[in-house]
């Protein structure tokens, strides 16, 4: 299988990615990709023909071990890697969707970008990242689950008992180098269960990035809204400028001017 072509695919995806999913996607590599590649397609080249069991009865051996081994570690290992990779090139999809839509805005507009960045996560974008995340932590916990179930808690032993037809009775089945496949094999669950770890990390990175930001965007605009309830309350006049004049008060003030006007005038002619 050509893994160099799925790593300059899943290159692409770094600039888009977090720091967690920078160091997801190199726990991936390394710890995954180039060990599955140069280790163990090579300890798990020979398990067919290796598997021996204590008897010469044709069809047995072959029975016996489709029973104990239902399906090969490395091609169990192999679908895990690409169903796992696969949801990140979901996001790279959706980013040079954006960037074809962007430049037919700009061929329309002359000139003016529909988005400042195509690869912020934002929007849709913000959506189908967190979908990704979900998918690749989904499918390395379900071939975490079926590796459980297949080899009874991800154990290997040495001897196997097996007693299906056509073998006369029951026989001992042997494997070859059981602790060697077994320290493999513990490796790889445990750098799944590393990358699910990542990946979680990563989601609730992302949503606690975006609740921050959804509160900081919320506290701005009270805070705007109170500004402007405070400059009106400033531009308004006292309410002195307003204080209203009983105009019976006036009148009698009035009526009240003119008697004493009255009286000095009489005081005035008797003189």
């Amino acid at each position: 299988m050509n893994w160099s072509g799925l790593e300059s695919l899943l290159s692409g995806v770094n600039k888009y990615s977090t720091a967690f999913g920078r160091i997801w996607l190199s726990m991936v590599f390394v710890f995954r990709v180039l060990v599955f590649v140069v280790a163990a397609q090579r300890v798990w080249g020979d398990e067919s023909k290796d598997f021996v069991c204590n008897t010469r009865q044709p069809g047995c051996t072959n029975i016996c071990y489709d029973h104990i081994f239902p399906i090969s570690h490395i091609r169990l290992w192999a679908l895990q890697l690409i169903f796992v990779t696969c949801p990140s090139l979901m996001v790279m999809a959706h980013v040079k969707y954006r960037e074809g839509k962007d430049k037919k805005y700009v061929e329309l507009h002359h000139g003016s970008h529909l988005y400042a960045n195509p690869g912020k996560k934002r929007g849709g974008l913000w959506w189908t990242y967190l979908l990704s995340l979900v998918f690749k932590a989904g499918f390395d916990t379900s071939f975490l689950y079926i590796l459980y179930r297949i080899y009874h808690g991800y154990d290997l032993p040495r001897l196997s008992k097996c007693s299906l037809e056509p073998c006369p009775n029951t026989v001992d089945c042997f494997i070859s180098r059981p602790t060697e496949k077994k320290i493999f094999m513990v490796f790889m669950v445990v750098s799944s269960a590393l990358c699910i770890f990542m990946c979680i990390c990563e989601m609730i990175y992302l949503i606690g990035k975006r609740i921050s930001k959804i509160m900081r965007v919320r506290q701005e605009n009270e805070r705007l809204l109170f500004a402007e309830q405070h400059e009106l309350a400033n531009m308004a006049p006292p309410r002195t400028q307003y204080r209203k004049t009983d105009p019976t008060l006036a009148e009698s003030q009035m009526s009240l001017n003119r008697r004493e006007k009255a009286k000095e005038a009489g005081v005035t002619t008797t003189l």
